[in-house]
């Protein structure tokens, strides 16, 4: 194990990070509860804080001279028999950090005290509890471990819908419309027949009067049709137009057929204004004329749909034209029928199309055009292609204030229409936005994205359209269109746009004043943009309930235009666009794409931070925007950034330039002309560059995944990053502090694996490599050891022949190690065919046979793939066993496969016979193989039967010694040949100086219940194991295939930058969450799950509030009131109470942990802990009490798993399981595991048959600190100070007590020992509240209270009498302490006794009651409820803070619940 310098985490996400009015609530809350200092600090709590912010590499490890004043206890020699302490009798200053403390409050005092007890804190902490400085810190500052994203996923994408297209918003059929015929049939100066005009009635026709000049109409008619060209070609200057004025009939065919055969597959534009002519016929048909001009020819549209055909945009500008609209789909109908049949007779057939047509008409079927003098007379076609002209004409006409503006002078608003900072140019920019709104709030995502981004001039016409609704609304006719639209003549924007029209001719006569020659005026601009871009913002805020759209998106894509308001659009559109893939494909379909595409070519430094993050949220959802990256040379923008040289104007930098990385790597990603166009060593050693930023792991994360994307598949990439060394520097990325970050270089180095020509050089790198990054097996989270095993995966596949025989040698040395085996146990095999022949090809002599895979490479992997295959972690272990099956399959189908079959189905036979002889012992004995599996001398029943579809190794290898060999040689460096896991081994430390201990009975350094007889309960079913979340079993009927896949970079692409946006700069934070906000955000103020947190909370403090001060009445009164009493149904082992829920954790002697109500005796939930044969479940704890609490547990085989969701059968969930002790040496003195936990600081300490002291730290999951145990006893209790937790505290099986300060070097981090227990330590605690009263207990009986500043104990108390006497070398099983538990905050313990007996005691020796369990009849054969007193305390355990202790007996699963008497009145009091 790889003891690293131990990193400190930074964690500035307080419990509530988004409201700093809530802290400061909450802190002034707290503050009130008592008048002196807060009650949280009163009793040992703080409020909650996170871990999910990534942890930065600031040692924690520290010289005494680096601590503020001098450190609390002297450094001792490496001697731990003639350590001495440097002033004793001095008072040393107080530790500095705390989780949960306790200042001395006067009320909590006894009323009388006794004038000779010493009512003062121990260990010298009353300065630390005294510090207004250091309540503050505990008020802000508490964090939340194995809450990240990695623990709820475990580093796995979530699962994509088939049917879902990131690239929807993308328009795969794009049409344009190419052509245009502009049919006039005015014939002008002949009215209809069907048609009677008013008088005065409506003459303009595209702004012209045709009746002025008497015998010039076909001027007239020229100019009208140049208008209306103009007019068209002020929407689409590219549509090719042509006039055909009052046409024939022949002239109408012929020029509808050359538009189609000119336009191909494209889209034709008819516009028709039948003015001139009849109106269309109830059956749709349009008039035209004959050559002479002598009659009125009509025209169906079945005829007219032939000679356009498809697609086709149809305008008809004419009374009636509704009758056109109803039959024109009547007869595509008519014409599919015909082309089916065709199809039907000729396959081959070539037909047009007739089904794609859009149409536009002016009025329904019964209605006529307006024939107001005052508007155009073709009004529909003025609104559909001059809509800011008849706009101001409408608004005037329809104004009920006189105004000095005429008719005549709206045509004079000066400006052009394309520019946006003239007055028309604005008045057109702003309606294309409202207009785009409208349609964006009011039609379906589908339609809208058809008419309004699939061709411009369909989305003109449209947005134009809308306008006609509410002119010619207004004047009795309801224009119609196909397909169909909703009302929006009504729509509220259409006040905004009234509005802006008033301001404008507003100052419209000053304006053309200064036009005249008159005063100068300036314009002064609309404000409609800023008002939309504050509304949006108001929607920003409130957080977008329900995920609904926001109705200004489409307003803010016109800002981007602007110049003016372009940064504070884009930064709120980055504000958007975080809240998810929903805002981002939102974004998409509205049409940002092209618009942020296009400001990568600005060179505007403003705008370069927003750009970045912009980026990187639309490539998170949609990473097909490779090739849109390469035009125009896009990427340079993050390749520039991405540099360390580059500036950005925000003081976050290192954010933005991971966000750079990311983009960098999703454009090389799958994409060859990315990686060709980005290939340079430049930016190899950019990325490298970055693994040196200690203060943001993103970007080192993100630098491993642009290098790792980079060389994917690419040698010529992988030979630059060679000589640049950058598979060197990825193995320095193992010992990491982030866990992602280890596994982005994992991933970095799976792809490098791989050039095609493997030469000697290539297999040198490749290998190096591996033994590099072999040390992270080891590793405590589970998704870094998937990605280790991703990379064994490829190697394995890339050296596939070394491990076939690397895989056959290890079968010969296991058949090897179990006919040792048997020889020693004196068991014959009675087979012949086990025996040590034909074992080496070509060889008769197994003896002379010779590893040719000692000591290399693929050796040493093999033996870490077989030890993970065992991984507490189902699914590490499924990943290994894939490989090993692999290996073995491709075994048995080469050529030594005649061989190896043989030596499986001897393992096989001889792992049976070996469990027949050593059947497996579930009670206290040796502990498990080092591997967490049984030794050979335990041994392991195989299978009844070998089928086809299971694996070798699921028939027996796994169970045997190849696991135990396998991990001996990896911890104690011996070879193939010595490995006899058979033996235990023991290991005998001399330290220079140490007197020898007089000898004692070997009874006295055992553990109190090693000859407790195995519980056998009438009835027990084992539970089920739980899983990890999204857990999918391997099916073992398919073939293993190599190389396994990573999940990593799909997962790590689910990364939310939140970003918070204040005085219009960017600050931001990673945060690993759902890259798709939930409903129920738990930051997000006023949320579900925001709100369960404030409940909590209060809750919390309502506990605290009433059990701090029931401690003096603790102190002097009774526990005997039974509180409840209930069947686990197995005999508990382990018990722990929750803070604040009424849950109770109980671990039995098998594997199985029952979680209960312990006010209701319910229930709530029952699990295996998955432990092995020959182990069992040595500790349970609860972590991250103040909120969701999770269930910790330690098993004897080294195994340390934490669950979620405990209390449900259903929910329960595995979240992390990880082998804490990794050289778990079997001892006839088994401790098995013992560890305690840090919340405040975040640390997992482990030990126990081990010669060290692990110590984990939970932020980044690997060991942080070795503490050499210093003894050949093993330690059977861990305990901490939990004010600064740099102080812990350690017995011994042989009666010793260490300190240990891990801020000193290993040389003088033993500052104290302790020796005046003789036997067995039973237990050690250290008091979270009250005087922090140390305590310790000894298998004798002995409780002792010590003082970290003393050499002597405080206080010796005799809490179980010994019935040889004295506890001496007489001593029984009779006077035997079995266990000691202390409560954490009032002065009181309790022993448990081998006379079925809970002696209840005040600290300062006082008894207070001796609790007697009952256990009924079906288990004694006694009367109902009677006392059993022949059978020995198991396990008991004391409520953190209420007055309350559960107790159980061997060969019992009857819990007993206790509470001090009076504490129900005074709680009802209180």
């Amino acid at each position: 194990m790889l003891a690293l310098a131990q990193p400190t985490p930074r964690l500035p996400n307080q419990y509530y990070p988004d409201d700093e009015n809530v802290r400061q609530y909450f802190s002034a809350q707290i503050r009130q509860l008592s008048p002196e200092r807060s009650l949280r600090a009163a009793i040992g709590q703080s409020p909650v804080r996170r871990s999910s912010v990534r942890p930065t590499e600031k040692p924690l490890r520290k010289s005494a001279s680096t601590v503020a004043g001098k450190s609390m206890l002297s450094a001792a020699s490496d001697d731990d028999t003639n350590s001495t302490v440097k002033g004793d009798t001095a008072k040393p200053q107080a530790l500095l950090r705390s989780n949960t403390d306790v200042v001395r409050s006067r009320q909590l005092l006894p009323e009388n005290p006794d004038p000779s007890e010493e009512w003062e804190m121990r260990h010298g902490y009353d300065e630390q509890y005294n510090s207004t400085k250091y309540l503050e810190h505990l008020s802000s500052t508490f964090f939340m471990y194995y809450t990240d994203k990695r623990h709820d996923t475990g580093g796995k994408p979530r699962q994509q819908d088939p049917n879902y297209n990131s690239s929807e918003w993308r328009m795969r059929d794009r049409l344009k419309t190419v052509s245009a015929a502009l049919i006039m049939c005015l014939n002008i100066g002949v009215d209809p027949p069907d048609v009677v005009k008013t008088n005065p009635t409506a003459k303009l026709e595209c702004w012209i009067d045709p009746t002025p000049v008497i015998g010039t109409n076909s001027k007239t008619m020229e100019q009208i049709g140049k208008k209306l060209q103009e007019q068209y070609e002020g929407l689409s200057i590219r549509v090719r137009y042509k006039q055909y004025l009052d046409p024939s009939v022949e002239e109408t065919q012929k020029f509808c057929k050359s538009l189609r055969r000119n336009a191909k597959d494209e889209r034709i534009l008819f516009h028709y204004n039948g003015h001139g002519v009849p109106m269309p016929t109830p059956s749709g048909e349009i008039w035209v004329f004959n050559r002479n001009y002598t009659q009125y020819i009509p025209v169906s549209l079945y005829d007219l749909q032939i000679w356009l055909g498809a697609p086709s945009l149809y305008v008809f500008d004419c009374s009636n034209a509704g009758n056109i609209i109803a039959n024109f789909d009547r007869f595509v109908e008519k014409h599919e029928e015909e082309d089916a049949e065709a199809k039907r007779k000729d396959p081959n057939l070539q037909l047009p199309t007739h089904g794609d047509n859009i149409q536009l008409a002016a009025c329904g079927k019964t209605e006529s055009l307006p024939t107001n003098p005052s508007l155009p007379a073709d009004l529909f076609t003025c609104c559909l292609t001059t809509p800011i002209d008849i706009s101001l004409r409408f608004f005037l006409l329809n104004n009920p204030l006189p105004s000095e503006v005429s008719l005549k002078d709206v045509t004079r608003i000066p400006g052009r229409l394309a520019e946006r900072r003239s007055p028309l140019g604005e008045l057109n920019w702003i309606f294309t936005a409202i207009t785009d709104t409208i349609a964006w709030n009011l039609l379906p995502r589908a339609t809208f994205k058809k008419l309004f981004r699939q061709d411009l001039m369909v989305a003109a016409l449209f947005r134009n359209f809308l306008l006609s609704e509410r002119i010619m609304r207004a004047n009795g006719c309801h224009p119609m269109s196909v397909p169909s639209l909703p009302e929006t003549h009504n729509h509220p924007l259409w006040q905004a746009w009234d509005l802006t029209i008033e301001m404008v001719l507003a100052q419209l006569p000053a304006m053309i004043a200064a036009e005249d020659g008159g005063p100068s005026y300036e314009y002064v601009h609309s404000e409609f943009f800023t008002d939309q871009l504050t509304a949006f913002e108001v929607y920003l805020a409130q957080g977008a309930p329900n995920q609904e759209a926001p109705s200004q998106l489409p307003i803010v894509l016109q800002v981007l235009l602007s110049q003016v308001h372009r940064l504070r659009a884009l930064i709120l559109l980055s504000r958007f666009l975080d809240m998810g893939a929903w805002a981002v494909n939102l974004a998409l379909t509205i049409g940002i794409f092209p618009y942020v595409l296009k400001l990568l070519q600005s060179a505007a430094f403003e705008l370069k931070p927003v750009m970045i993050f912009i980026w990187a949220r639309i490539l998170a959802v949609d990473g097909a925007c490779q090739a849109d990256l390469i035009k125009d040379n896009g990427y340079q923008y993050f390749l520039t950034m991405l540099n360390p040289s580059a500036q950005l104007p925000v003081p976050n930098q290192s954010e933005h330039r991971a966000m750079s990385a990311f983009i960098i790597a999703m454009f090389c990603r799958g994409f060859s002309q990315g990686q060709t166009v980005c290939l340079s060593p430049e930016l190899i050693e950019t990325c490298i560059s970055h693994f040196q930023d200690a203060e943001n792991p993103l970007l080192r994360q993100w630098s491993c995944l642009c290098i790792s994307m980079l060389w994917a598949d690419f040698p010529e990439a992988k030979w630059v990053g060679i000589r640049s060394q950058a598979h060197q520097k990825l193995c320095e990325m193992a010992i990491d502090p982030v866990p992602e970050v280890r596994a982005a270089a994992l991933h970095a180095l799976n792809n490098f694996l791989g050039i095609p020509d493997l030469t000697a050089q290539v297999a040198h790198y490749e290998e190096s490599v591996a033994s590099t990054i072999m040390i992270m097996t080891n590793d405590g989270n589970s998704m870094v050891r998937r990605e280790l095993l991703v990379f064994f995966s490829t190697f394995v596949k890339r050296y596939q022949n070394k491990f076939l025989v690397t895989a056959f040698e290890q079968l010969v040395e296991e058949k090897e190690s179990l006919l040792d085996t048997a020889a020693k146990n004196n068991w014959n095999p009675q087979h012949g065919s086990l025996s040590r022949r034909c074992s080496k090809p070509g060889s008769d002599d197994e003896a002379d046979f010779q590893r040719v895979s000692k000591g290399s490479v693929q050796g040493t992997m093999w033996m870490h793939l077989l030890i993970l295959s065992v991984d507490p972690h189902p699914e590490v272990a499924q990943d290994a066993k894939i490989i090993v099956d692999y290996i073995h399959e491709v075994l048995l189908a080469s050529p030594l496969g005649w061989r190896a079959q043989p030596l499986m189905i001897d393992i096989v036979r001889l792992s049976r016979r070996a469990a027949v002889s050593n059947p497996p012992v579930a009670s206290r004995q040796p502990s498990a193989a080092p591997n967490g599996r049984r030794t050979p001398l335990s041994g392991s029943p195989g299978p009844p039967a070998l089928p086809k579809n299971e694996s070798y190794l699921s028939a027996g290898m796994r169970r045997t010694a190849s696991m135990a060999a396998a991990m001996k040689r990896l911890t104690f460096g011996g070879s193939a040949e010595d490995s006899q896991p058979s033996q235990t081994v023991h290991v005998t430390q001399h330290y220079p100086g140490g007197p020898k201990r007089s000898r004692v009975p070997e009874e006295w350094s055992r553990p109190p219940d090693i000859h407790d007889p195995e519980s056998k309960p009438k009835v027990y079913i084992k539970a089920k194991s739980p899983k990890p979340k999204g857990f999918q079993k391997y099916d073992p009927s398919s073939a293993p295939a190599l190389p396994l896949k990573s999940g990593f970079f799909d997962w790590s692409i689910e990364v939310i930058i939140l970003v918070v946006l204040r005085d219009r700069q960017l600050t931001a934070q990673q945060y690993f969450g759902e890259p798709q906000m939930r409903p129920n955000e738990p930051d997000e103020p006023g949320s579900g799950d925001y709100n369960k947190k404030l409940w909590r909370r209060s809750r919390n403090e309502k506990v605290l509030n009433c059990t701090q001060p029931l401690k003096g009445l603790a102190g002097t009164s009774r526990w005997d009131e039974p509180v409840g009493y209930f069947n686990n149904g197995s005999q508990p082992t382990k018990m722990c109470f929750h803070q604040f829920e009424d849950h109770l954790a109980i671990a039995d002697d098998r594997d199985s942990i029952c979680i209960w109500d312990w006010t209701n005796h319910t229930r709530l939930c029952r699990f295996s802990n998955g432990n092995p044969p020959g182990s069992r479940i040595n500790e349970a704890r609860f972590i991250n009490e103040d909120d969701s609490a999770l269930l910790l547990t330690g098993s004897s085989d080294g195994i340390v798993k934490i669950f979620r969701n405990y209390e449900s059968d259903k929910s329960i969930e595995l979240v992390s399981a990880f082998r804490a002790l990794t050289d778990h040496v079997p001892s006839t003195k088994n401790a098995g595991l013992v560890l305690d936990w840090q919340q405040g600081q975040g640390k997992l300490l482990v030990a126990g048959d081990v010669k060290a002291i692990r110590v984990w730290n939970a932020a980044t999951e690997i060991c942080t600190n070795n503490i050499t145990a210093r003894s050949n006893s093993p330690i059977t209790s861990l305990t901490h100070d939990a004010v600064e937790g740099s102080t812990l505290i350690a017995g011994y099986g042989d009666g010793a007590i260490r300190v240990f300060d891990q801020r000193l070097k290993p040389s003088t981090e033993m500052v104290r020992v302790w020796r005046k227990h003789n036997q067995w330590i039973t237990n050690v605690h250290m008091q979270r509240g009250g005087f922090r009263e140390l305590v310790s207990g000894c298998r004798d009986g002995e409780v002792k209270l010590w003082d970290l500043r003393w050499k002597d104990e405080v206080r010796t108390i005799r809490a179980v009498e010994t019935e040889g006497g004295g506890g001496g070398g007489g001593a029984t099983r009779g006077g035997v302490m079995r266990g000691l538990s202390v409560h954490e905050h009032a002065p009181v313990f309790a022993a448990g006794s081998s006379s079925h007996t809970l002696n209840v005691f005040h600290t300062n020796g006082t008894p207070l009651s001796v609790l007697s369990p009952t256990i009924p009849s079906t288990y004694t054969g006694t009367h109902f409820l009677q006392s059993h007193r022949h059978t020995p305390m198991a396990s008991s355990a004391f409520h953190p803070h209420r007055m309350v202790v559960a107790g159980g007996a061997v060969g019992s699963g009857w819990i007993n619940v206790w509470r001090c008497k009076g504490v129900e009145g005074m709680e009802e009091k209180i």
